[in-house]
C-alpha cells in the first residue's frame, strides 16, 4: 500500500503528527524524533512554514500554523450540522418512507455526508462521500439556487452542464428558471437528473448568518412522486430543512 503514497507526502506527515504531543520543537528536535537527515527536514519545515502548516518563533522553534485552526473550525462545523441534521433525516424518513440525503458543498461540487435509508430499495446515485456537480439534481440544485445571485451567474458561465441522467438540466437559461423557481417555492424538484427513473425533492439549510450551509433532500422512484404526493413531500422536506437550519443558528 506505502508504495502508492508519495514519500515527500509520507514524511511530511510524520513531521506534522510530532507536534500532536509536543507544542514546539526546535529544527534539530525535528531531525532527532524523525531520524531524517537535517537538509530534508529543512527542507520540509521551510516548504511547511510558508504554506502556512508550520509557524516559527523568534527562538527559531516550530509549532503548528494557523491553517490547521481554519480546516479545524470547517471540519468541526461540518460535522456538527451532521450530528444536528440525523435525527431530523431519521423522522423524515419514517414519515415519508424515502431516502434522505444530506449534502454539503465543497467549491463546484455537492459532497453526501449523510444518508437514511427507507423501506423502499431505490438504486441512487447518492452515497456518502459521492459528489455530483450543483446544477444537478434536487439536492445539490437547493444548495446552488440560494447562494447570492452573482455567484450563480459566475458558476453558471464557467460551468460546462454535463448530462448525467436523461432529465438533466443542460441548457443554462432553463436552470436559471429552475433556480428562480426554486427561490420562490423553497424547495428544488428534480427527475431523472443524476439517476433515470429517480426523483428527489432538496431544500436549503441556512445557517447563523441566514446563508445557505447545506442541503437535504428526498429521493426515490420517480412513480412515487406523483403530482398530488408532492405538495405532501415538500412540505415535510421545507420543514425538516427549517429544524436543522434553526438548530444551527438560522432565526
Amino acid at each position: 500500500m506505502m508504495q502508492n503514497k508519495n514519500k515527500t507526502v509520507v514524511k511530511s506527515m510524520a513531521l506534522l503528527n510530532l507536534f500532536l504531543h509536543k507544542p514546539s520543537l526546535t529544527l534539530s528536535e525535528l531531525v532527532s524524533l524523525t531520524g531524517m537527515p537535517k537538509t530534508s527536514v529543512h527542507r520540509m519545515v521551510s516548504s511547511l512554514e510558508e504554506m502556512g502548516f508550520l509557524s516559527r518563533d523568534a527562538s527559531g522553534a516550530y509549532s503548528l500554523g494557523l491553517v490547521f485552526l481554519e480546516f479545524g473550525q470547517l471540519v468541526a462545523d461540518r460535522l456538527d450540522i451532521r450530528k444536528i441534521a440525523k435525527p431530523v433525516m431519521e423522522e423524515l424518513c419514517r414519515e415519508v418512507d424515502e431516502a434522505v440525503q444530506l449534502i454539503m458543498r465543497d467549491g463546484n461540487e455537492a459532497i453526501y455526508v449523510e444518508k437514511i435509508e427507507g423501506t423502499q430499495t431505490v438504486r441512487l446515485y447518492t452515497a456518502i462521500g459521492r459528489r455530483s456537480p450543483l446544477y444537478a439534481g434536487a439536492c445539490a440544485r437547493s444548495i446552488l439556487s440560494f447562494l447570492p445571485r452573482e455567484e450563480i451567474e459566475a458558476y453558471i458561465k464557467q460551468t460546462e452542464l454535463i448530462s448525467i441522467g436523461s432529465g438533466t438540466i443542460t441548457d443554462p437559461e432553463k436552470l436559471l428558471q429552475e433556480i428562480d423557481a426554486s427561490v420562490q417555492n423553497g424547495y428544488t424538484v428534480s427527475y431523472s437528473e443524476l439517476e433515470n427513473y429517480t426523483a428527489a425533492i432538496g431544500a436549503p439549510i441556512f445557517n447563523h448568518e441566514r446563508q445557505v450551509a447545506a442541503g437535504i433532500s428526498i429521493a426515490g422512484f420517480e412513480a412515487r412522486f406523483t403530482e398530488d404526493r408532492l405538495p405532501y413531500l415538500t412540505e415535510k422536506v421545507k420543514d425538516a430543512a427549517l429544524q436543522i437550519s434553526r438548530k444551527i443558528g438560522y432565526t
